[in-house]
């Protein structure tokens, strides 16, 4: 099975990240964990692009980080999606759903004369 193109899914990153946390708080591990068992392993994001994302995130207020209260190792620090990153997210999934279609029939579809 060939993994996708690390430029096709670019720049859907933010959205991703946003809508695993929309699904409860979590820390950079186990997002990077999430995505690869979401993509059936067809997609790994390393963290390196993933703490870039994080950052970017935080910068715009669409996420906060909050450090848990691990009582062994080393103390995680986890993200929570804000209200505006709820409607960041909204926006992408939305701008998703309306150019699906029309990349896919860009990129599969037939010439039509007029």
């Amino acid at each position: 099975m060939a993994e996708i193109s690390k430029d096709l899914i670019r720049g859907h990153t933010d959205a991703i990240i946003l809508n695993i946390l929309a699904q409860g708080d979590s820390y950079g591990y186990r997002i990077v964990q999430d995505i690869r068992t979401m993509s059936a392993g067809q997609y790994e994001l390393n963290e390196a692009t993933l703490y870039t994302v994080f950052r970017r995130l935080q910068k715009e207020a669409l996420v906060t980080p909050y450090y848990g209260n691990e009582t062994q190792g080393g103390r995680r620090k986890y993200y929570t999606i804000t209200k505006l990153g709820r409607e960041s997210l909204k926006g992408a999934q939305e701008a998703w759903r309306v150019a699906k279609p029309i990349i896919d029939q860009l990129v599969n579809g037939k010439v039509v004369e007029p």
